[in-house]
């Protein structure tokens, strides 16, 4: 069974509050509210995204964490849009093939054990033509990606797993995907160090 990071989730919201305000709660309503159809919402956490979910058919929220489960199904009850919680793992996702018109990932490829096998499962999951929504922090180009290179096991430990180094965007690639729209930006002040971000569309083509 997975370890419940209980304190993790019990501060999570309130940690992450400041860093909505300032610019993840803008870009998580443009990534999301549009959104059509069947959607997987991978990794969930405490349901920071279901607010923004406006034209979806239906949700499912999955969330292996049981800490972080408990506070995204207390959520998913007040949202807009009918929202199934599971508790799949990204990279063993229990779905058919092709049953999605889109998945998502926020904040959540820097902590899952391998990106490549999540977004590989992802690409399964999509039906041909369906799009993935990515909202993740990724590796700093320079001296800065070298300090988070040395940081990560430390950050790793405090942070439920979260890596401060991960390429996202070549993982993306990498998994057979074609983006089509591309931000990369910078919200922070430098004391964050989740400094550069990505916001992302792609389409699982085949």
């Amino acid at each position: 069974m997975l370890r419940a990071h209980r304190f993790f989730a019990a501060v999570y919201d309130r940690m992450m509050s400041p860093l909505e305000r300032r610019a993840l709660a803008a870009h998580r309503a443009r990534l999301l509210a549009e959104l059509p159809g069947q959607v997987l919402d991978i990794g969930s956490g405490t349901g920071a995204n279901l607010p923004f979910y406006r034209s979806a058919e239906r949700v499912v929220a999955s969330e292996p964490d049981p800490a972080m489960r408990r506070r995204l199904a207390a959520r998913a009850a007040g949202a807009r849009v009918p929202v199934v919680v599971s508790d799949a793992h990204a990279e063993a996702l229990p779905f058919d093939a092709h049953s999605f018109d889109t998945v998502v990932f926020t904040l959540v490829l820097c902590t899952v054990d391998s990106p490549d096998r999540a977004l590989g499962e992802a690409r399964r999951v999509l039906r041909p033509g369906g799009r993935l929504a990515v909202l993740e922090h990724v590796r700093s180009p320079g001296s800065l990606g070298r300090w988070q290179r040395r940081l990560t096991p430390v950050w790793t430990r405090v942070a439920a797993g979260c890596h401060l180094d991960r390429d996202t965007r070549s993982a993306v690639e990498r998994a057979g995907f074609r983006l089509e729209h591309v931000e990369q930006f910078r919200p922070f002040p430098r004391m964050v160090p989740v400094r550069d971000w990505l916001h992302a569309t792609a389409v699982a083509d085949g």
